[in-house]
């Protein structure tokens, strides 16, 4: 019963900060500064995610393979390649190289 207690008082408050968001915008103007740091923040915690995962599996490296693709998947996509060749040249990529021997 505790944890489902806890469950529900970690849901409301969930709810109640994403709520917040939106009812509370108009009172508060944020200076350009503080959303041109968000906007960088954001940025970096994507590129962070995308490095561990490309980079770590489990808790040890992920090889040579899967990076590559993350790294064929990026090329593409700054060059503003359609998604489905994105994701299937990287898994393409990291196939053939785990195909041909390689971590």
């Amino acid at each position: 019963m505790m944890m489902v207690a806890g469950i529900l008082v970690l849901a409301v408050g969930t709810f109640s900060l994403r709520l917040a968001g939106p009812l509370l915008r108009t009172r508060f103007e944020l200076p350009e500064r503080a959303q041109q740091v968000m906007a960088a923040a954001a940025i970096v915690l994507l590129a962070a995610l995308v490095a561990t995962a490309a980079l770590t599996d489990g808790h040890g490296d992920a090889g040579i393979a899967r990076p590559a693709g993350v790294l064929v998947g990026g090329v593409l996509a700054w060059r503003k390649a359609p998604f489905v060749l994105i994701v299937v040249a990287a898994a393409a990529t990291a196939a053939g190289l785990r195909l041909l021997g390689v971590p």
